[in-house]
Formats: structure tokens, C-alpha cells, sequence
């Protein structure tokens, strides 16, 4: 049987956006997204439906998206002959999440199913806990004071979900202020894009020119808004207009600085083999939230997650080398390069767990702390 996709009356009603946000608060990883990310990533979405003895996934299938039970219950059915029932009020996490998928998973009942892409998802959820980690960082420092707000808004803007996560902190160091008067024409349609802006004052209107010459209006933004970004990424020409409605103060990017953060940094990866190479032994960091730590994590590693990282660097010791890791990868690279400006003897896991095949060494009997930078039980 094939994933459904039903046409039929669904069993549950529909969850408007907010219930959905509510209810996805509660799975792993997604409690740990601050809400607005949240929001972002559940506006691609779906919940289908998916009646009883009909299959949601098949074993040896790769879909690469996280699949969350709201209601109902579900066989997973493995080819060994071991059979196991998951109930929607006991799931937190993502089902059968190994790809390929590791067994069938058969709706017992009537069932209702949270599908998101997984890479979006690890994206996502990564710029949310840098973002966490630049704003720890920037607090501390005295000449962001009167910006602070300014940037909170600016990372949590729609351009970063465009630019590798690694690469925020750059994005603020090359940021270059214009001011601008109400009716100024900042992008025209149909130019070739030559930078693009944030709003950190006033307001502008965005329209768009009909074949018949009319001129039809698309939306107003406002403080923290980006645009123009689109014809840089995707090296086209313009596909709007947008002229200030007020007086304000613009950020501009140009083009040859955003190319720059489209590049990821070089970052320093290891295998397992490369430990035999280290004069001393490498300790293992966790950079996944408390909760996927505490579902399952290598042995000998602690857990410091990446939007907790500015708090918790003072456990490291410089001389000590640091293997950081995460599922994929993104975030543990994020943390080896953040780590590794400041000093700190840092790597990232190459490929993360999944890459590296070692997402089966996990263990939930001990956890483990930091103690004078080295690991211990906790």
C-alpha cells in the first residue's frame, strides 16, 4: 500500500495554524523552535488523513520528512516479525525516523498526520538557535545596546532563511545604513538587482506592473522587513517595485557581500578514524536540545545546546579538543565555527549522526555533564 492521501470527510477536524503551533510545541525537536520560526516552518506543512489498515510509510522508503502522530494509533511493523503500537497521546517523536524507513508503519485506527521536510526542518530550527546564540552574545556587548532590538528583529527576519544559518553574524557586520525620504523608488521591476535592504525604520509599499501597464499593489512592510534579496539568490531581474511610504532609515547589503554569505565557512570535520590522529583524546558535545539529548545520545558525550552555547562556553577548556555533534550536521558546524573564532579547539562530526552511521550508538541509561571541561556522569 502507498502513503495516503485522503479525499474523504477527515476523522479530526482540521487544527487552525495556532492549534497546530500548540500541538507541535509539544514534539521533539520542535519544542525547542522559538515560536515565530515555528510558525514559518509549519506554513508548508500538511496534516492528512489516513484511514484505518492503510499505510503512512513504507520499510526501505525515502522520503526524508519527520511524520508526527496526532491522533490515533499506529502499527509499526518490522521485517523481523516484531510488531510494535504507537498511540498519538504517548508520541513525541518523529515516527520510524530512519532513512531508509526501518519498518511499515499501518494506521490501527482512523489517523491524523503532521508531515514536514526534514531538511527545512534542521534549517529552520537551526537559524532559531543561532539566532538565540548571536542575541546572548551581542547582550554582552555594550556598543549593541541601543541596536539590540533592532537586531533581534533583523534575525528573525525572512532572509535568513535564504543564507546559510552559520553565516548570521556576518550578515550584521556588513550592513551599511541609508537614509531614505516617502517616495523613494529603492528596487524598480525589471532592473538587475544590485543589492538588497531591511527596513529598520518607516515603511514602504511593494507593486507590481500588469502586462497592461497598470500597476497593482502586492503589500506593505514595515520595521525588519527584507526585500530584493529574490533577484540576488536567484540572479533575476527584479520582480516588484518598492517605494518608501515614509521617511526611514534603510540597511543595504550589497550584491557582492550577500554572494559572500552564500558561501558556508570552512569548518575542520572528523570521522571517527581521525581520533587515532589526536595527541589527546577528543570530548563529545552535543549541540541538540535538551530533548533529543534526552532521547537518545552517544555515550561519553554532554549535552550543550547551540542556542545555549554563549551561557554554557565557559564549561570548555581551550586546550581540550571538541568533536561537536547533531543529526545532520548543521547545527554541530555552526558550533565548531562559532567556537573555533574565539579560540576554542573545536571540530564538527562529519555529516553529523546520520552521516556517519552512529545514530544506532545511542544510548538513554546515563547522562553525562561537564566538569573543568571534560565529561563525567551526570
Amino acid at each position: 500500500m502507498s502513503v495516503a492521501h485522503m479525499k474523504a470527510q477527515p476523522v479530526q477536524p482540521q487544527p487552525d495554524q495556532q492549534d497546530l503551533v500548540a500541538i507541535a510545541q509539544s514534539f521533539v525537536p520542535l519544542g525547542a523552535f522559538k515560536r515565530n520560526y515555528l510558525e514559518y516552518l509549519l506554513q508548508q506543512a500538511t496534516v492528512d488523513y489516513v484511514c484505518a489498515g492503510q499505510n503512512l510509510f513504507e520499510q526501505g522508503v525515502c522520503d526524508y520528512r519527520h511524520q508526527y502522530l496526532l491522533h490515533g494509533h499506529l502499527r509499526l511493523i518490522y521485517s523481523s516479525g516484531y510488531e510494535e503500537t504507537v498511540s498519538a497521546k504517548d508520541s513525541i517523536l518523529p515516527l520510524a525516523h530512519e532513512m531508509p524507513r526501518p519498518c511499515d508503519g499501518v494506521a490501527e485506527t482512523d489517523c491524523t498526520v503532521l508531515r514536514l521536510d526534514s531538511d527545512r526542518l534542521d534549517r529552520v530550527l537551526s537559524w532559531s538557535q543561532i539566532s538565540d546564540y548571536l542575541l546572548s552574545e551581542l547582550s554582552a556587548e555594550r556598543d549593541y545596546d541601543e541596536d539590540i532590538a533592532w537586531i533581534k528583529t533583523v534575525l528573525n527576519s525572512n532572509l535568513f532563511y535564504k543564507v546559510p544559518p552559520v553565516n548570521a553574524e556576518r550578515i550584521l557586520d556588513r550592513m551599511v545604513p541609508q537614509v531614505v525620504m516617502a517616495g523613494d523608488v529603492i528596487v524598480r521591476q525589471g532592473e538587475i538587482g544590485n543589492g538588497c535592504y531591511f527596513i529598520k525604520e518607516g515603511a514602504a509599499r511593494v507593486t507590481r506592473r500588469e502586462e497592461k501597464g497598470a500597476s497593482r499593489h502586492l503589500a506593505d512592510i514595515g520595521v525588519g522587513r527584507c526585500f530584493g534579496e529574490d533577484a540576488l539568490v536567484y540572479e533575476t531581474l527584479r520582480n516588484a517595485t518598492v517605494t518608501m511610504n515614509t521617511d526611514g532609515v534603510l540597511m543595504r547589503l550589497s550584491k557582492e557581500d550577500f554572494k559572500l554569505l552564500l558561501l558556508e565557512p570552512q569548518v575542520e570535520e572528523v570521522t571517527e578514524e581521525d581520533f587515532a590522529g589526536f595527541t589527546e583524546p577528543p570530548v563529545y558535545i552535543d549541540v541538540r536540545s535538551q530533548s533529543e539529548y534526552d532521547e537518545g545520545h552517544l555515550v561519553l558525550a554532554a549535552n550543550l545546546p547551540l542556542n545555549l552555547l554563549s551561557l554554557k562556553k565557559r564549561l570548555l577548556r581551550q586546550s581540550i579538543p571538541y568533536v561537536f555533534y547533531c543529526d545532520t550536521g548543521r547545527r554541530s558546524r555552526a558550533a565548531a565555527y562559532l567556537l573555533g573564532k574565539e579560540g576554542f579547539n573545536t571540530f564538527a562530526l562529519r555529516g553529523g549522526l546520520v552521516g556517519a552511521d552512529m545514530q544506532y550508538q545511542l544510548t538513554r541509561d546515563v547522562s553525562y555533564m561537564l566538569r573543568d571541561g571534560v565529561v563525567a556522569k551526570g
